[in-house]
């Protein structure tokens, strides 16, 4: 007899789970390939609801403990909202629907509602066919690493597949319906009581993404004379060609119009990149140096610090030593700069990306909050943003990213450590840095050359860049 090549044939070897899901925001990847897939978005689900149950004696709100979901536009959200509900559920948590919010939103509505924990499933600047999961604590911080390296030993080890509620004690789903309201009037509360955006026209994009009813919202309640772009989602156009991600869209936009600045978001909108009222990008270290000296000024900057990750520009650190200020870095992300602002009591952070966190009104990078901030400075000082822009003066920086297959560590590279330390010694010598990383969210490897002499960053990003492409090179 024949063996049953069929069946032998469509048998698959054991794959070993991946040791982390989690990276540096949270888990990420293309929706419905691992670990961005409804198998384990429920695991992450049940995992989940077992952690935060048990993080505390009691709920916050002294009854069941629940659980917010948001999510961002993408088609992919509705699979993995139910999938990740339903692992909620099943273990006797509930779960508080919020629909499409922008990130520091759900950060919000979670402290706002007093749930016990947040959840967003974003890929924030990503393309439509990528997804992702993000948690927040109850008081609408992310998660540290601790609650993370939990939550992910539970999703493989098993330890809780016996734990199953039943009857009443399986949790309870219900849809809010004022999430929206909530936070809308909670970024409006940033802005000065008695102050107007009257007489001022902004273009907005808003990257067919979470903030496309919020933010046009909010500014037209203050007054604003608001034309907005990147406001019909469909599932598949978010950050497509739009939002912060493209942002000469809305340079562009800016001349038509004939607007007074432009503001643009990611998909989840825990970004802001602004266009002043001539055409000119205006990126994250721009809105940092305006924002930190205008605190510093006023004696509201706390501990006279700004923090920053070590991606910002060199003339961002002049410029605030200049005003009798400082600036501290922390590795990219923006969860690293929050975390150095927790520790020492830092009201004022950010990437040169956009993420933009104001303590003083939100516990994560809100880029309509940030985009009010800036909005006050011109009311304030009726100056226009580019006059703004001037504060500080920017040194040549070059930003290079190599698609890779692999992330093999560079010091295995042939020549590539050498040349790095060629390069850093050169460019020491005339103020300058390299820095070379991979991304945590996307395969590539990012290089960050900076100096005053703009062709010997040319010359060094080509020598670096060939090296590494000849051997991991996509």
């Amino acid at each position: 007899m024949q063996p049953n090549t069929e069946t032998k044939s469509q048998a698959s070897p054991e794959v070993k789970p991946p040791k982390r899901i989690f990276g540096t925001d949270g888990v990420r990847g293309t929706a419905n390939v691992e670990p961005v897939t409804a198998e384990t978005a429920l695991k992450l689900g049940r995992a989940a609801g077992h952690v935060f149950k048990h993080l505390g004696d009691q709920s916050r709100g002294r009854g069941r403990y629940k659980i917010v979901l948001g999510k961002d536009t993408r088609l992919s959200g509705y699979m993995l909202e139910n999938a990740i509900s339903s692992g909620i559920l099943s273990m006797g948590v509930d779960v508080l629907f919020i629909g499409p919010l922008p990130t520091p939103g759900v950060a919000y509505v979670t402290r706002s509602l007093r749930a016990d924990a947040g959840i967003v499933i974003t890929a924030s600047h990503n393309p439509y066919d990528d997804n992702g999961i993000k948690f927040f604590r109850a008081d609408g911080y992310k998660l540290d690493d601790k609650i993370e390296f939990e939550i992910e030993s539970l999703v493989f080890s098993g330890r809780i597949e016996n734990i199953r509620p039943t009857a009443d004690a399986v949790g309870k789903a219900v849809r809010i319906e004022d999430a929206l309201g909530r936070y809308i009037e909670h970024a409006k509360a940033s802005f000065p009581r008695g102050m107007t955006l009257e007489g001022m026209r902004i273009v907005v994009d808003c990257a067919h993404g979470a903030a496309y009813k919020s933010t046009p919202c909010v500014l037209r309640e203050l007054g604003a004379d608001v034309i907005t772009y990147g406001d019909q989602p469909d599932g598949k156009n978010i950050n497509k060609d739009c939002g912060s991600m493209h942002p000469a869209f809305l340079c562009q936009k800016i001349w038509e119009h004939r607007a007074d600045v432009g503001i643009a978001h990611d998909g989840d909108a825990d970004r802001l990149l602004l266009c002043d009222e001539r055409g000119q990008l205006i990126d994250g270290d721009d809105i940092m140096a305006i924002a930190a000296l205008d605190l510093l000024a006023q004696g509201a900057l706390g501990e006279k610090t700004l923090v920053t990750t070590v991606m910002s520009n060199a003339g961002l650190v002049a410029a605030l030593e200049a005003a009798g200020g400082r600036v501290v870095r922390t590795s990219v992300g923006d969860r690293h700069v929050i975390d150095e602002m927790l520790r020492n009591g830092f009201n004022l952070g950010g990437e040169q990306s956009g993420h933009m966190i104001f303590r003083d009104f939100s516990t994560t990078g809100d880029g309509l909050v940030a985009a009010l901030q800036i909005l006050r400075i011109m009311k304030a000082r009726s100056e226009p943003l580019s006059s703004l822009a001037k504060c500080w003066a920017r040194f040549p920086q070059l930003v290079t990213n190599i698609m890779v297959r692999e992330k093999r560590p560079f010091e295995q590279m042939d020549t590539v450590p050498k040349l790095i330390l060629e390069a850093e010694t050169e460019l020491t010598t005339h103020g300058g840095r390299v820095l070379l990383r991979y991304s945590g969210t996307e395969p590539k490897a990012r290089l960050l050359l900076e100096g005053r002499d703009a062709a010997l960053l040319e010359r060094w990003s080509q020598k670096i860049s060939d090296a590494i492409k000849r051997q991991v090179g996509a």
